[in-house]
């Protein structure tokens, strides 16, 4: 059963939750709806809309009110798309498209090596395709091109026939191919979302909601979303032309790849992202897309897939291709209509993917390394900055994101390159904005290129100092750092025992979902529970079985926890009552369900 807040307790803001002011991880548990505003908005819910009382809880916690209940729980796009023209440029930009459908042009696409370039491109050429045009799509090599267009790639592009070149999840900052394009008469459109500096580059339009002109309101949309406003508008502008009645493309068929783009490149899940990763998985569950489906097997994801499989399973396995392998992999997953080519690339990509996780977990172990040592001599260090030059350019954001989540602080990993270059990624936590701080690097001179979004960035540094950097970063975030750090604490949404947690409570709580970034997944804690079980499995995780007092048991796991202070508490604990920490999850196997855990956290008690 969750375990009821008094109004008395709600009051007192101060005391943690379950009294646990320091957990194994150094966290102090805060309820998540101690605000009394929140816990009447629960209960308003439970009344007016006949809710059980965890999802009114969960709900709540996340900021919806009761009048927003029903909508949420059904969000339906139609009631959030906006129009498309409220962006600067859309107009420009599908009338220059729309000119090269109806002429039949050739048509060039350079997209980002991750997941929303991937699924960006993608989105651009089925369309295109869709309607006879000939379209080439090119992702860059991460190590011999770097990120964005090139003078080199665009030229190319030029001589194979293009007259116009669609740049997905970059281009912003583009000055010099960009300038070169408009040199060879090659036109450009721009759809992105990075950063985007004062002065942008030549382009018949740039469509992107955070340049600093844009009042739109929709920059927390990644490129897969933005590209797909630019089709909508596409569409309409192209419905009065006799020629194409009947065959212009179902645009709700793409929203599979919007959803990937969206949940991989951490966006928002919140008004039309959400909506747009709701109605992706209901089209991506159907595997009308024969890559998509490929990777699904390949990942032996037999249940429907939800948003985490998205972030955990089929992300990462796109990404493999650019990080280690052929770039192109992705794109071309994502667009092949071949069932045998799109098992064959799916196979592919879960090797690079396997081969990715090894190179990484070496990488990591040494960042951590050298981490806790400069730690040991700063422990305050606001930003950490790692590098080495046996690290692969293409998992320096993996090793990053692990230094962020294993340190509590933003962290830059770099891989230091033959040429003298050093290619870093960055991750950051909530309030410290890393990609505006990568960006001022850049206008100081002390970077050669470098953007992004707050929490995750790119750079590239002249010569092998980082220390100079990593002194920009510390100068740029230590109070916002410092300030993000002083207030973290686990949001906890309630306590359970063993024996409430079903499937079918699981599915209750996750209809307030998708989760994701700013629509953080429920955590739930067990009460003094006993850890009957307890070993480390697979690559690092710690897998255990708890046992309330009454007897009933569940399984757990927490990932990637063996070596760090959760996993050795867990370890240790065998035979010890604990409280436990965790989101839910529904486990099948051999066509049984059952409820597990996934832990975040650990605490001891007196």
């Amino acid at each position: 059963m969750l375990r009821p807040v008094s109004a008395a307790h709600a009051l007192d803001a101060p005391r943690a939750f379950l009294d646990v002011t320091r957990s194994v991880l150094g966290r102090p548990w805060r309820d998540r709806c101690a605000d009394p505003a929140l816990q009447a908005y629960a209960a308003t819910m439970v009344q007016a809309h006949a809710l059980p009382e965890m999802l009114a809880r969960v709900l709540a916690g996340r900021g919806i009110r009761p009048a927003e209940a029903e909508a949420h729980l059904h969000p339906r796009l139609r009631d959030l798309m906006p129009d498309p023209d409220c962006l600067v440029d859309m107009p420009a930009a599908t009338d220059r498209l729309a000119r090269a459908v109806m002429a039949g042009e050739r048509v060039a696409i350079f997209g980002d090596y991750d997941v929303d370039g991937a699924a960006s491109a993608a989105l651009v050429a089925g369309y295109l395709r869709g309607l006879g045009l000939t379209v080439q799509i090119h992702i860059p090599d991460r190590i011999t091109e770097g990120y964005g267009p090139n003078v080199a790639a665009v030229t190319a592009l030029h001589a194979a026939g293009a007259t116009l070149l669609v740049t997905v999840d970059c281009g912003t900052s583009g000055h010099a191919p960009l300038e070169a394009a408009a040199a060879l008469g090659l036109d450009v459109v721009v759809l992105d979302h990075h950063g985007a500096p004062e002065q942008l580059p030549p382009a018949c339009a740039l469509v992107n909601p955070n340049r600093l002109d844009d009042l739109s309101g929709l920059g927390h949309l990644c490129a897969a979303g933005v590209v797909f406003l630019t089709l909508v508008a596409l569409n309409r502008r192209l419905r009065g032309q006799e020629s194409l009645v009947g065959s212009l493309p179902d645009l709700a068929e793409s929203l599979d790849l919007v959803a990937l783009a969206t949940v991989a490149d951490v966006v928002p899940l919140a008004g039309l992202n959400r909506a747009f990763v709701v109605q992706g998985l209901k089209v991506m569950r159907a595997r009308g897309r024969v890559g998509l489906a490929a990777l699904l097997d390949a990942a032996s994801l037999s249940e429907p897939p939800e948003a985490w499989h998205l972030g955990y399973l089929v992300g990462p396995r796109i990404n493999a291709g650019g990080r280690i392998g052929d770039a192109a992999l992705g794109a071309t997953l994502l667009t092949t209509t071949d069932p045998a080519e799109a098992a064959r690339i799916a196979a592919d990509l879960d090797r690079l993917n396997r081969e990715r996780q090894a190179i990484e977990a070496q990488a990591v172990a040494a960042a951590e390394a050298e981490m806790d040592h400069a730690l040991s001599l700063d422990p305050e260090r606001p930003v950490l900055v790692a590098a080495s030059a046996d690290w692969h350019p293409g998992i320096v954001g993996l090793i990053a994101a692990r230094l962020k989540e294993r340190f509590g602080r933003p962290a830059f990993a770099f891989a230091l390159r033959p040429d003298g270059t050093a290619t870093g990624s960055g991750r950051s936590i909530a309030g410290a904005d890393l990609g505006q701080a990568v960006r001022s690097a850049v206008e100081a001179g002390l970077a050669l290129k470098g953007g992004g979004h707050a929490m995750a960035a790119g750079v590239t540094l002249p010569g092998f100092d980082v220390s100079r950097f990593g002194d920009h970063l510390a100068g740029a975030l230590a109070v916002t750092v410092a300030e993000a750090r002083s207030v973290e604490a686990l949001l906890v949404d309630g306590a359970m025992s063993a024996g409430g947690v079903t499937a079918e409570l699981v599915r209750t709580i996750h209809r307030a979902g998708p989760f994701g970034s700013a629509a953080p997944e429920p955590t739930f804690v067990l009460a003094r529970h006993r850890i009957v079980d307890a070993a480390i499995v697979g690559n690092g995780h710690v897998r255990a079985r708890l046992r309330s007092r009454d007897g009933q048991a569940i399984g757990a796991i927490a990932f990637r926890a063996a070596q760090g202070p959760l996993g050795q508490a867990i370890l240790s604990g065998l035979g010890r009552e604990v409280h436990i920490a965790g989101t839910l999850s529904v486990d099948t196997w051999r066509g049984a369900e059952r409820a597990q855990m996934r832990i975040c956290d650990l605490a001891h008690f007196a």
